[in-house]
C-alpha cells in the first residue's frame, strides 16, 4: 500500500487542466497558504474532510483507461507537502502517462527533486502577487519569498515546459502589482492573468474579480517582459 498521499478528489477526464493532453485530475488535500480567494478552500481548511481516495484506487482507474487518457494533472491544495507524490508519480509515469504539477512555489527543494528525477512534464506555478504584497495575498503575516523565487529559477533552468499565473482579485491586485510581477518573471515564456470568479467555496467572502478590459491593461503591462502573456476567465 503506497503511504504518504491525501487525495480528496478523482476528475476522471478534462481537456482544460493540462494544455494538450486528454487528462484526470487529482486534487490533494492540505496547503501551507491560505489565501483569501482559493477556490478550493475545503481541500485548504480540512484536507481530511472528504472521502479519502486510496492511491491503488486511482492507479486502478487509469489502467481501466489505457489508451483514453494520455496524462494526469496534479493540484490541490498543495501537491508537493505530499510526502509519497515522488513515489505516486513513478507509479504514474510508468504507465506511460504525462504529469503535470500544479503548485504554489513555496517547497523548491521537493521541486527540485521532481524536475531532478524526471518526474513532471509540466508545471503550472502559481504568482501570487508582487514581492512586497505576498504576505497579505496568500494569508500568511511576515511572508518571505525567498522560496517562490527560487522554486522560479529551478523552472527556468529544467528545460521542461511551464506557465506562470496569477489569479486577479480587485480587492488584492492593481496596476502597481502587475509592475512587479514583470520585474519578477522576465524572461520567461509562458504567463497567465486568471480573472477570479467565486466559486461560492472560497476562504473570504466579498471578492470580486475585473472587466476584461482592465485585465488586458494588466497584461499590458507584463507583454515587455514575457515572452506570451494571455487573460483566462473572461467570457
Amino acid at each position: 500500500m503506497m503511504e504518504g498521499m491525501n487525495i480528496q478528489g478523482l476528475n476522471k477526464i478534462t481537456l482544460l487542466d493540462f494544455p494538450g493532453h486528454v487528462a484526470c485530475t487529482v486534487f490533494n488535500g492540505g496547503c501551507d497558504y491560505r489565501c483569501p480567494f482559493c477556490h478550493n478552500s475545503p481541500l485548504v481548511l480540512d484536507p481530511n474532510g472528504g472521502v479519502r481516495i486510496e492511491p491503488e484506487t486511482v492507479l486502478a482507474f487509469l489502467d481501466k483507461r489505457k489508451g483514453i487518457l494520455d496524462g494526469v494533472a496534479f493540484t490541490g491544495g498543495e501537491p508537493l507537502i505530499q510526502n509519497g507524490l515522488p513515489d505516486f508519480l513513478r507509479e504514474v509515469r510508468g504507465r506511460g502517462l504525462a504529469v503535470k504539477l500544479d503548485t504554489n512555489g513555496n517547497h523548491p527543494d521537493r521541486l527540485e527533486k521532481v524536475l531532478a528525477a524526471g518526474l513532471v512534464d509540466y508545471v503550472a506555478m502559481d504568482i501570487k502577487n508582487s514581492p512586497e504584497k505576498y504576505p497579505e495575498t496568500v494569508g500568511i503575516p511576515g511572508f518571505k519569498t525567498d522560496k517562490v523565487f527560487r522554486s522560479l529559477d529551478l523552472l527556468k533552468s529544467s528545460g521542461i515546459e511551464f506557465e506562470l499565473r496569477t489569479t486577479a482579485v480587485r480587492e488584492f491586485h492593481d496596476a502597481a502589482s502587475f509592475e512587479g510581477i514583470a520585474h519578477m518573471i522576465e524572461g520567461v515564456q509562458k504567463y497567465f492573468i486568471q480573472n477570479f470568479v467565486d466559486s461560492g467555496a472560497v476562504l473570504s467572502s466579498g471578492l470580486h474579480g475585473f472587466e476584461g478590459k482592465e485585465l488586458e491593461a494588466f497584461a499590458d503591462i507584463v507583454r515587455p517582459f514575457v515572452a506570451s502573456v494571455s487573460v483566462r476567465g473572461v467570457d
